[in-house]
């Protein structure tokens, strides 16, 4: 997707001077220890290595104890660029957040809908490894008898196809809770005894995302304008008789692995490999950017988020997405429970998106430079 970088001045961004930025410098010292310490970030297209970003992040070791400071640090390591599309002005936001639901351990009469692990007979794929005529799109497959075929899909598993492996690691009281939970990617489970766990992405099954809310609109079942999570649930409670064709026509099938709440006020642990901070991380196109990188977005439509006032704020790329294609687009990560599900259900806004380059690099993108 071609667009360009124009270089804008700090002054320029909407908002930025009553933002506070202090959490992503939080966020910023997570992904050094990750990215020196573990494994770099794999560079996107766009050519921001972690190496551009060692100079910040290690100036994100020292404290920030005002929102000011916060902003000076990022004015002193950062250039803002804005992202700017060819084919149109200004980028797309949406927003996803932690779903909290209440399991058992094992299935009852009310408590039958599973989450499952990753199975033994799925495998990653690329070109050194992916069949001849296989869909480029397929990352994951089934070994099967020395072979590697296409993963059953969303349908296959839920009539059954994964029955009897022990793959299960909870049960949830809805197909549909489990079916939202699929598409964030993960969740925190809420035991009988009170105790809690999380749930985050494994693997899935390979098989393209399609959204379920574009069929109902395309069908005319759901106003465009209007929808939302909360409008798609409420259609799926009120035509029960007619979910479960609704929901197999997203054959993606998610699966999940298990790991503690450490920190109740962060969020899971996401492609970046360190927990989402509420409210300031960013899932991105990650085939241009790199993780690690701030984002500033913008948009004149979007107040709920900020009690009535125009979106404006920084943010961290720390995740990606099947949906999260483009350089202008993000999925802002809004928390954990129903408050933080309320807020993002029905975040879809047009947004100016600006990346900050670290300094030493910003010469390399002035003046425009057109990507695609």
């Amino acid at each position: 997707m071609a667009f360009h970088l124009e270089p804008v001045s700090f002054s320029e961004l909407p908002g930025w001077s009553a933002d506070d930025p202090a959490p992503v410098i939080a966020s910023l010292r997570r992904c050094h220890r990750h990215a020196t310490e573990v494994k770099p970030y794999k560079t996107g297209s766009l050519g921001i290595s972690v190496g551009d970003l060692l100079p910040a992040f290690e100036a994100a070791g020292s404290d920030f104890s005002d929102a000011a400071a916060a902003r000076a640090f990022f004015e002193a390591q950062f250039v803002p660029f804005r992202i700017c599309p060819e084919e149109k002005r200004t980028g797309f936001v949406t927003a996803f957040y932690e779903p909290e639901i209440e399991v058992r351990a094992g299935p009852d009469a009310e408590f039958r809908f599973p989450f499952y692990r990753r199975p033994s007979d799925l495998v990653d794929i690329d070109d050194t490894n992916r069949p001849e005529g296989m869909d480029p799109c397929f990352v994951f497959g089934r070994r099967r008898d020395g072979r590697i075929e296409e993963y059953p899909d969303r349908r296959a598993i839920e009539e059954g196809f994964l029955a009897g492996r022990g793959l299960e690691i909870a049960y949830a009281r809805s197909k549909v809770d489990v079916f939202f939970v699929h598409v964030q990617g993960a969740a925190r489970l809420i035991y009988p005894d009170g105790s809690r766990r999380r749930i985050t992405y494994a693997a899935k099954t390979g098989h393209r995302f399609s959204a379920v809310g574009k069929l109902l609109i395309d069908r005319g079942e759901i106003d465009a304008a209007t929808v939302s999570m909360a409008s798609i649930r409420a259609w799926l409670a009120a035509h029960a008789d007619r979910a479960d064709e609704v929901l197999w026509h997203n054959r993606s099938f998610i699966f999940f692995r298990e790991a503690p709440v450490e920190e109740e006020g962060l969020g899971p642990v996401a492609a970046a490999k360190v927990p989402l901070e509420p409210g300031r991380s960013l899932a991105v196109d990650r085939l241009i950017h790199t993780f690690g990188v701030p984002f500033y977005v913008a948009s004149e439509t979007l107040t709920h988020l900020d009690g009535g006032h125009p979106f404006g704020r920084l943010m961290l790329a720390l995740d990606t997405g099947s949906a999260i294609v483009g350089p202008a687009r993000g999925d802002i990560f809004t928390g954990s429970g129903d408050q933080a599900g309320e807020l993002a259900g029905c975040v879809r806004n047009d947004a100016d998106f600006f990346i900050f380059v670290p300094r030493a690099a910003a010469v390399r993108y002035r003046p425009q430079s057109s990507h695609g």
